[in-house]
């Protein structure tokens, strides 16, 4: 039974580091060319490399690959992703009018 359990959370592993290679895929295949210029970024190093890490979840079962691909895809997540944000003026905002500042209107509250 422990085993049953322990290759189940094993599987419930792999899917997640799929899905998460494959999300981090598409956000960087989505992602435009000049977004990637702007934050000094290359897109077909990502597309590349995340592309590989799809690759290696789907057909090699080897777990240290697809920790590197983890690693590669968190590092998408977290640092390339948001700089394309950032530049593409993506995020940020919610809501609110275009002469809204920091701290209120700048139209002087008409």
């Amino acid at each position: 039974m422990l085993l049953s359990a322990f290759g189940s959370l094993l599987q419930l592993l792999y899917l997640a580091m799929l899905v998460l290679a494959v999300v981090a895929f598409v956000f960087a295949a989505t992602a435009r060319e000049d977004a990637y210029r702007a934050a000094d970024k290359k897109k077909s190093f990502w597309l590349i490399i995340l592309g590989i890490a799809v690759a290696v979840n789907l057909l090699i079962p080897m777990l240290f690959l697809q920790l590197a691909g983890v690693v590669a895809s968190i590092v998408f997540m977290v640092d390339v992703r948001p700089a394309l944000k950032a530049v593409s003026g993506g995020g940020g905002r919610r809501g609110g009018s275009s002469s809204d500042g920091p701290y209120g209107p700048y139209n002087g509250g008409r």
